[in-house]
């Protein structure tokens, strides 16, 4: 669970790998996937997704090794209100009746998804339904919704792209290679190359493995 060692040889309790800190039954985390806060929480899918209860209907998917900074909250759908008609007021909250079906709960809304390898910056928000492909960054402090492309990094409040990270083709090697699902042996193996943004290294990896 507490993957870093402070220099007595005890565990930093700020930094955790999510697959091992949460049991959700509705979150699902990727290996390798960590998260930090400044103050360690002790329930830490409570502090990430506040309103993503064990009855929600949505789902929290993220992917593998992604890293989480201290801050950040998924704002998963059942944080909704109607917006759509006269009063956003959540009268079935509060009582007058069972909440099944009543006019003031919004549709059931959808899941956040996460992809591989993303970078979520400081105090970024990440609102119902948004999408990060794989190897997307975000930015301190942004807000995101909406659907962002692999290898992009996002920025501001709305999040809106501020550049790429390589070029289509290179974005298009990179997904073909997939290196968060090989084995963790393998991607040590192969750090500097991974670390370094040496896609010519990691596709000669990859060749054995596809004539076997």
């Amino acid at each position: 669970m507490h993957p870093v060692r402070l220099a007595d040889g005890s565990a930093h309790l700020g930094s955790v790998f999510l697959a091992a800190a949460i049991d959700h039954p509705r979150m699902k985390v990727g290996e390798y996937t960590y998260a930090s806060a400044h103050e360690p929480p002790k329930d830490w899918a409570a502090l990430l997704a506040p309103y993503l209860y064990d009855f929600s209907p949505e789902r929290l998917i993220i992917g593998k090794f992604c890293q989480i900074a201290s801050g950040v909250q998924f704002t998963t759908s059942s944080a909704n209100h109607r917006f759509d008609g006269i009063s956003s007021f959540p009268f079935a909250i509060f009582g007058g009746g069972g909440r099944e079906g009543r006019p003031s709960m919004p549709d059931t809304g959808p899941d956040t998804v996460i992809g591989n390898d993303c970078w979520i910056g400081t105090g970024a928000t990440l609102m119902p339904g948004c999408v990060l492909g794989d190897g997307v960054i975000v930015g301190a402090r942004a807000v995101v919704t909406g659907q962002h492309a692999d290898y992009t990094i996002i920025a501001g409040n709305p999040a809106r792209e501020v550049r790429t990270r390589f070029v289509p083709r290179d974005r298009q090697r990179l997904k073909a290679i997939a290196w968060w699902d090989w084995p963790i042996e393998k991607i040590l193996t192969h750090e500097a190359a991974i670390s370094g943004g040496d896609i010519e290294a990691l596709e000669r990896a990859v060749r054995p493995l596809a004539g076997s």
